[in-house]
């Protein structure tokens, strides 16, 4: 485990089963509130699972063919899974910015960026949720999700960005509630990245992820 600053920075080799997940991100967010452990920045894989936020539609899960979890994070049903980078980021929100709508900013561009770094040109979306880019046939295509839990400030969960899974998984849900678009991969998209790829891109890019919530300190409701 790494640390960046206050900021403990954690990779897992292994796939995570989402009730795993899960209990350490509630453990450490409860930590983090009172005092007892730093701010963590956990990047994994889980096997393959869909999950529900709290907007979930149950018409939107076409298929069970993987285990499903309700989830305490906001949006619909999205699909986590093998070369998809998951990043569930707890951070002290009430010592940076207490705006949800900052913070979620804020996630937006370190995956923008991040995504930059390989060429692409990924963009947010007016009335859409996630990250967006132009597939390789040129339509509009999701590339990354973003949801979020903010828990007396301290946040949990975060996003999960296509690098290489099985698109064909998504086809048991409508992703994030939205059917009218595809979705995509650095893969899909022609782009040789491994994880480990992706990670470096995401460290590269922290900085301004976390100079963005210091610049939002300022302007944010406290």
């Amino acid at each position: 485990m790494q640390a960046f600053g206050n900021i403990d920075w954690d990779i897992s080799a292994t796939h995570i089963p989402y009730p795993e997940a899960l209990a350490r991100m509630e453990t450490r967010q409860a930590a983090i509130r009172d005092g007892s452990a730093r701010e963590l920045i956990w990047l994994l894989e889980h096997p393959p699972l869909y999950t529900g936020g709290t907007s979930a539609d149950p018409a939107e899960l076409l298929s069970q063919q993987f285990p499903v979890y309700d989830t305490g994070r906001g949006g619909r049903y999205t699909y986590h899974g093998p070369g998809q980078r998951v990043g569930y980021v707890m951070l002290d929100l009430a010592a940076r910015c207490k705006d949800v709508r900052c913070y979620v900013h804020a996630i937006e561009g370190w995956v923008i960026a991040a995504l930059d770094q390989f060429g692409v040109k990924a963009r947010r979306a007016e009335g859409r949720i996630g990250i967006w880019c132009d597939n390789r046939f040129g339509q509009e295509a999701k590339i990354g999700a973003i949801g979020v839990r903010v828990r007396r400030w301290v946040t949990a969960h975060g996003f999960a960005v296509n690098v290489s899974p099985d698109l064909s998984h998504f086809g048991g849900i409508v992703p994030c509630g939205i059917a009218e678009y595809p979705v995509t991969s650095l893969a899909d998209l022609g782009i040789t990245a491994s994880l480990g790829d992706f990670d470096a891109a995401l460290e590269a890019t922290l900085p301004d992820f976390l100079a963005a919530l210091e610049k939002a300190s300022g302007t944010c409701n406290t």
